[in-house]
């Protein structure tokens, strides 16, 4: 597509939560410190929320990428499990040796064992659940009830979940307040300013490879910032869109209508806010200039050029 032409060795602005385009934004590396923190106390729960497509999931492989040796790290990226399902995505994730017809019981106490094991071999082990607003409401109580399995003096387990601003509310309701009392840390993951937007398009561009001058202008990334309303997620989708148009026209450099035409043709942006009342008058008038050509027996080339002049104007 547009690598070559660009000069970059792989796509910057992919939707793949990838570690090796890390960069240290202030509300991501918080929610690091917060976890590495928490993780040290070694106790409770730890939960961590967001907005859709602020980086939770690239949080929480960063946080498992960079465990020290010590931590045995049981991670389920999708927990719409019924409580069975879950006590036997646990074991298999500790490896727990179970036959198949393990009872529910059996298996919780095959469980205790295992990380019985491991905290004699000195591993502290900590279970780590992304999407966490997924978890059905026995789910989380069968959840809560791992976190009783402990020794005198600690916990055999600590569980860090990873969910939505939905997570939060569920939490919030009376059903759940024992496992709300249990949350030792909590962290919510903000969206980015402008200026953080545009150290993180430049940062994942020098990562990919581009070596140029500036594709994007300071006002292109305030438009999509704003557009994308400092959602990693969004910037990278009307990035990669904004490239693309580029890309297309042969151009080596974007330009607002590139970036106006990602935001168009992207859905869930501010397109009310950033599409301005300038841009919607402007088709309007372009129209009524393009009637009134028509109407006064202009040609119809005149006044095809005319419409062109009018769209490049707004």
């Amino acid at each position: 597509m547009y690598l070559q032409h660009f000069g970059l060795s792989q796509f910057p602005f992919t939707l793949t939560p990838n570690t090796e385009f890390f960069f240290g934004l202030a509300p991501h590396v918080e929610a690091l410190q917060v976890l590495q923190t928490a993780i040290e106390t070694g106790e409770g729960f730890i939960k961590v929320t967001g907005e859709v497509g602020t980086g939770k999931t690239l949080v929480c492989r960063k946080l498992l990428s960079d465990l020290p040796t010590q931590y045995y790290c049981a991670y389920l990226p999708n927990p719409y499990l019924t409580p069975v399902e879950l006590r036997w995505a646990v074991a298999n994730e500790l490896k727990v040796d179970a036959p198949g017809d393990t009872n529910q019981q059996q298996l919780t106490l095959l469980i205790q064992k295992r990380l019985m094991e491991l905290h004699q071999k000195g591993y502290h082990v900590i279970l780590v659940l992304d999407e966490a607003q997924s978890l059905p409401d026995d789910s989380i109580e069968a959840l809560r009830l791992f976190t009783n399995l402990e020794t005198e003096s600690s916990k055999l387990l600590q569980v860090v979940l990873f969910g939505q601003q939905e997570l939060d509310e569920r939490l919030s309701t009376a059903k759940f307040r024992q496992l709300r009392q249990r949350i030792t840390f909590s962290y919510h993951l903000r969206p980015l300013s402008w200026d953080e937007v545009q150290a993180y398009m430049l940062h994942r561009l020098k990562v990919a490879g581009y070596q140029g001058n500036n594709l994007f202008t300071e006002a292109d990334i305030k438009f999509l910032a704003k557009a994308a309303r400092g959602i990693p997620r969004l910037v990278n989708i009307l990035a990669h869109k904004s490239l693309l148009l580029c890309f297309g026209e042969g151009a080596k450099q974007v330009s607002i209508k590139h970036c106006r035409g990602a935001v168009i043709d992207t859905e869930d942006v501010e397109l009310q806010s950033v599409v301005s009342n300038r841009y919607k008058w402007g088709w309007l008038l372009a129209l009524l200039v393009a009637i009134a050509a028509v109407v006064s027996g202009l040609q119809q080339d005149c006044c095809s050029d005319l419409l062109a002049r009018m769209r490049d104007l707004i």
